[in-house]
């Protein structure tokens, strides 16, 4: 498989120069070239594509309204390049070639004595390439003004801006810039999540859904309580929205985003959890089986399990796993069955000693028992 960083490489940015040149004569394409592409094997994606807008800075012109309006004919004439018949190329730009343009606009626009200019150039490029990244510093610099054009977009026919206006200002963008004051308090967001909950676009809700499991991370009970006023009356889709923008509460055992969905807690319950083996060797697996007694016939249950690794130091750490998701129509007991794989996977490294796995009902844990992972 190539490279990521190959997503920006010397042909991608030659044939944008190509693109500029086109939409303005006057382009020094070779200084763009050869300031874009310096050492450029040596570099790793981001700093590929800051390279190259540092290239655009130094090579278009200082006014930035011109420089906009460049770019702006440099792109893909189509407002959705996700299609599969549209793609990067000579006639226009799309895709990871857009990034660096955003990044230019970010940067650039910040000096502008109007954010209103800059927002509007992302607004179109992110039909293209994502802008979330350069939208943010935005939000840092000039909030009320960018939360303006944000609520604006969440009524835009392009499903692309739409997302834009919910995954733009999420506090805790993965790569992204921290957005300390919705960290704080997000209220500010509320308006614009708001709009966006029933979107036609699950691509957009799922946006919507990640913002709110970033708010829940520093504001459970406001997520928890946005939760119970949307699922009243709420469609199938607006039902899978808020349980996945709870996911991370759920994961913690958090009463209330359990109670949204029905889980209540299970006090008079009897587990056990018997394993199939006491030693594992790593690359082998891990089976294991549950018997549940004296539950609420009534109820529903999420049963989840954890396995407590042990790390570089010795200490165990758990990792939660989704196991089932179940409704008990009037039984009273449950028995069920699991194996999991102990293996090599990227994420994780192993470590030898006595690991543990606990069973988690409704967010309470009611079983567990040790096992010892052998390093071969």
């Amino acid at each position: 498989m190539e490279p990521f960083k190959e997503f920006m490489n010397a042909s991608v940015i030659n044939t944008l120069g190509d693109i500029v040149l086109r939409v303005w004569p006057e382009f020094k394409r070779q200084d763009f070239i050869d300031l874009a592409t310096a050492s450029l094997a040596k570099l790793e994606l981001k700093e590929r594509v800051i390279q190259v807008r540092d290239a655009l800075d130094h090579t278009l012109p200082e006014d930035f309204d011109a420089a906009c309006q460049i770019l702006l004919g440099s792109l893909h004439p189509s407002e959705d390049t996700d299609r599969d018949e549209v793609s990067f190329g000579p006639e226009g730009a799309c895709g990871f070639a857009v990034w660096p343009l955003t990044e230019f606009v970010s940067l650039r626009g910040r000096q502008h004595t109007d954010p209103a200019t800059a927002l509007g150039v992302l607004k179109e490029m992110t039909k293209r390439f994502s802008a979330e990244f350069a939208v943010r510093p935005f939000l840092a610099v000039s909030q009320d003004d960018a939360l303006s054009a944000f609520m604006d977009w969440t009524n835009d026919g392009n499903r692309h801006v739409r997302r834009l206006a919910s995954e733009g200002c999420r506090p805790l963008l993965p790569w992204g810039m921290r957005l300390k004051a919705f960290v704080d308090d997000p209220q500010p967001l509320l308006p614009i999540l708001e709009a966006l909950k029933d979107d036609p676009e699950e691509y957009v809700r799922r946006s919507v859904a990640n913002n709110l499991n970033d708010i829940a991370k520093h504001h459970p009970a406001l997520v928890v309580d946005i939760s119970k006023t949307w699922m009243a009356g709420a469609s199938r889709n607006r039902k899978r929205l808020v349980k996945h923008a709870c996911r991370t509460l759920i994961k913690q055992g958090d009463a209330g985003a359990l109670g949204v969905f029905g889980y209540a807690p299970e006090p008079t319950v009897r587990a056990s959890v018997t394993l199939n083996t006491e030693k594992v060797v790593f690359g082998e697996t891990l089976g294991f089986d549950l018997k549940l007694d004296g539950l609420s016939p009534a109820n529903s249950l999420m049963i989840d399990y954890a396995i407590h690794f042990v790390k570089a130091n010795g200490s165990r750490a758990p990792k939660v796993f989704k196991w089932k998701d179940i409704t008990l129509n009037q039984k009273p007991a449950l028995s069920a069955s699991r194996i999991h794989a102990i293996k090599k996977i990227t994420t994780r490294r192993y470590y030898p000693g006595a690991h543990m796995i606990e069973v988690i009902v409704n967010g309470r844990s009611v079983a567990e028992a040790e096992f010892e992972l052998l390093m071969p």
